[in-house]
């Protein structure tokens, strides 16, 4: 039996988590937390095996409380759930001891072979997961922004804001600030200024 600990700072969340698992047979849930203190908690004193982690709660956060389980309790899996996926996000995650990286549009199905998966300590990773940590790997690329990222990263620069880049791109905003979370997370950026002087800095700009 794969003992889980539940940690979100949603209670709905955790209640249709708990739901998901209650018919679960190889799988029970030990244990619930809002936060990543509280999770680590419920984890010390439920001796889980598995723990679905949150990144970004009040007070400490998944990343925080992932590394701190690493060093408390090693045995312990603790796997990512959660609807952020930049690579600002991923990475810290990873590097803090996390075994794997799922988003909350996960079907019942792969959140529960994921927790199979995590307990026998093998890795699970959503594929947006897998493409940040290739990315990281390979190394950030001046080539690597498309050519419609280019384009807004220029507009950036030239001082446009979301809406006038969007009607200079006969695009919505929502795209724009698509694109621009793209743009950070492929020069390693997180924010606009940063983003237009790394432009600079890698002669993407004019």
């Amino acid at each position: 039996m794969i003992r889980l600990v539940i940690v979100d700072d949603h209670p709905i969340v955790r209640g249709g988590l708990r739901d998901t698992f209650a018919a679960v047979e190889d799988i029970v849930v030990v244990g619930e937390a809002g936060d990543g203190a509280e999770g680590i908690d419920r984890v010390m004193a439920r001796t889980a095996d598995v723990v679905l982690m949150d990144l970004r709660m009040p007070g400490m956060d998944g990343v925080s409380a992932t590394a701190a389980l690493r060093e408390l309790v090693p045995d312990v899996r603790v796997l990512i759930l959660t609807t952020f996926d930049s690579e600002r996000d991923v990475l810290p995650a990873i590097e803090a001891g996390a075994i794997g990286y799922l988003l909350k549009d996960a079907l019942p199905d792969e959140l529960m072979r994921a927790v199979r998966a995590a307990a026998r300590g093998e890795s699970v990773l959503a594929p947006s997961v897998t493409q940040h940590l290739m990315g990281q790997v390979r190394g950030p690329s001046a080539g690597s922004l498309t050519g419609r990222e280019k384009e807004v990263l220029q507009l950036v620069a030239n001082g446009s804001s979301n809406r006038e880049a969007a009607t200079a791109l006969f695009i919505g905003e929502a795209s724009i600030k698509t694109h621009l979370q793209h743009i950070y997370d492929k020069l390693g950026v997180r924010d606009r200024a940063s983003a237009v002087a790394e432009g600079y800095r890698r002669r993407l700009l004019t």
